[in-house]
């Protein structure tokens, strides 16, 4: 096997792949890959026999900033809310929707 070869994953090169998402299913992405990240770098580790890759972790982080980054300017606003997930149910609602807790 090459170096630069992994059984599970092939080669390792970069090829654009262009996808067409709509603004919420960006968010979600978003969120999901947020959530995920922060799974292998703070809970996965904690596990028995847990072997982390540093590089795949730095790249999933940089791309959950171009993720942001696309989502912010897909809204024409400088901030986005962290997630447009449904609120906690032990959490009241005001009236637009939002937890009062944030």
């Amino acid at each position: 096997m090459r170096d630069q070869e992994q059984p599970w994953r092939g080669p390792t090169f970069m090829k654009t792949i262009k996808i067409e998402v709509t603004f919420d299913e960006l968010l979600l992405l978003t969120a999901l890959t947020s959530d995920q990240l922060f799974r292998r770098e703070f809970i996965d580790p904690k596990m028995p026999g847990y072997k982390g890759d540093r590089a795949e972790l730095a790249m999933g982080k940089d791309l959950v900033v171009r993720l942001k980054s696309v989502a912010r300017e897909a809204s024409g606003s400088a901030f986005i809310a962290a997630s447009r997930r449904a609120p906690s149910v032990h959490l009241s609602t005001n009236r637009n929707g939002l937890p009062d807790a944030v």
